[in-house]
């Protein structure tokens, strides 16, 4: 006699955005998961075409209030690339700086508010700092020196407005920057002493090899620039990006779903990802954080990831302060440019892993066309095909409890939901 399960979490928790996980069981075997993402799709590929060149880093920004500066990012880096724009050395510098402070508010509040409470069976992070009140107070105090570095830099902290096309609108003091070196030099401390407590967590066994993907850069750890390397396969350049890998719609989900072209395999994005393929590039406290006090590298194991980011925040912190040491105002805030028919690419990484931008841009300026590919959208086969090898240990348990397990297992990765639901692809029916 055959038996069937059927386990449904309506609404995923402490993820940012609106999705839901259906489980099939059919005789004591995961026979389907389905990562239904239902949030409405914002279309802003469409809304994009026909507007000029400079209104993009801020229309972009609003796909994300988590990481408003990825997208910023991706999208002047991809437009100066259409139109061949130089940029200054400090100028880039400081763009580094900037997305210094996004990973360090985002990490920060995905390790000690959303993810951290699963290892101690606390339902949220304000029942988590009952418990551990100093470790979740220094948390946010290192939050909030990443959420200043967007201020002073962007302009704001949430979709900051100081990025544009060739530069910045406005570009700070030297005193303004060095304001911050002293919170700055205590988050570094609190971070190496919070990483070391998050490595030491009892984390379930779940090593799982797949490919790995991120930006590589040989002479600094990735964010806006690199080669798009693989533990698989052969590097490639950011523009052949389209050639390797599509996008393609599901009927249950807002969002489109990216893979390997040839194989329709699933990658894996984020901080496992760059930390297994940029381990030579991280900062010394951070290299020596990974000697003395993590498992070895490669991290394998999915639930390593807050360690993943937990590393990646003492790097941001350690940059940030030796950006800001070694801080030379340029002569000018931006590169004057001249618009021209042109097309452009550029892959930057995210916290949750690399963004994929390309434009068409006619000759007054204006978008032609644009194509965007967030993290979570490339990461959604690996997360439903890492449930299928992870959830049958837990089959001749409850349905709460394998819900609550698959829960777990999809936090670690910081799925950003919103993010992803701005991608459809329209099927009308005419019969």
């Amino acid at each position: 006699m055959n038996s069937t399960r059927k386990i449904t979490v309506n609404a995923l928790t402490r993820v940012e955005g609106e999705g839901a996980l259906h489980i099939g069981i059919r005789d004591e075997l995961i026979e389907s998961v389905r990562l239904a993402i239902y949030e409405p799709p914002r279309f802003f590929e469409s809304f994009l075409r026909g507007r000029a060149i400079e209104e993009v880093p801020d229309l972009t920004a609003r796909i994300c209030g988590i990481c408003p500066v990825a997208y910023q990012m991706t999208s002047v880096h991809a437009i100066e690339n259409a139109l061949a724009i130089a940029i200054d050395p400090e100028i880039r510098r400081l763009r580094r700086l900037l997305v210094c402070g996004e990973w360090i508010e985002s990490h920060v509040l995905h390790i000690f508010l959303l993810n951290t409470p699963d290892f101690f069976g606390c339902h949220s992070g304000i029942e988590l700092a009952e418990r551990f009140p100093d470790q979740i107070n220094a948390g946010l105090r290192i939050k909030k020196i990443g959420n200043r570095l967007l201020e002073v830099l962007g302009g704001r902290a949430v979709h900051p407005v100081n990025v544009r096309v060739g530069g910045f609108h406005r570009l700070p003091t030297k005193d303004e920057l060095k304001t911050l070196l002293p919170d700055l030099r205590w988050s570094l401390e609190a971070a190496i002493e919070s990483t070391r407590w998050i490595a030491g967590f009892d984390f379930p066994d779940f090593d799982l090899d797949c490919e790995l993907i991120s930006l590589q850069n040989n002479d600094e750890y990735p964010f806006n620039e690199g080669v798009i390397a693989s533990t698989c396969c052969p590097s490639i350049n950011v523009n052949e990006y389209e050639q390797h890998f599509g996008e393609n719609q599901v009927e249950y989900s807002t969002a489109l779903q990216s893979s390997r072209r040839d194989s329709s395999a699933p990658h894996l994005l984020g901080p496992l990802a760059r930390v297994a393929l940029n381990s030579r590039q991280l900062s010394p406290s951070t290299k020596h954080l990974i000697e003395t006090a993590c498992p070895p590298l490669p991290l394998t194991n999915r639930f390593h990831a807050i360690i993943a980011r937990s590393l990646e925040v003492v790097h941001a912190l350690e940059e940030a302060i030796d950006v800001i040491e070694n801080y030379s105002p340029p002569h000018q805030a931006f590169t004057n440019y001249r618009p021209h028919e042109s097309a452009g690419c550029a892959a930057t990484e995210a916290p949750r892993g690399m963004i994929y931008h390309h434009y068409e841009i006619d000759s007054r300026g204006m978008v032609a066309s644009a194509k965007i590919v967030p993290p979570t959208s490339q990461n959604q086969l690996q997360i439903e095909s890492d449930l299928r090898q992870y959830l049958p240990q837990w089959l001749n348990d409850s349905d709460e409890t394998i819900a609550s397990e698959a829960e777990k297992l999809i936090r670690t990765y910081d799925p950003c939901i919103s993010c992803s639901t701005h991608f459809l692809k329209l099927t009308i029916d005419r019969t």
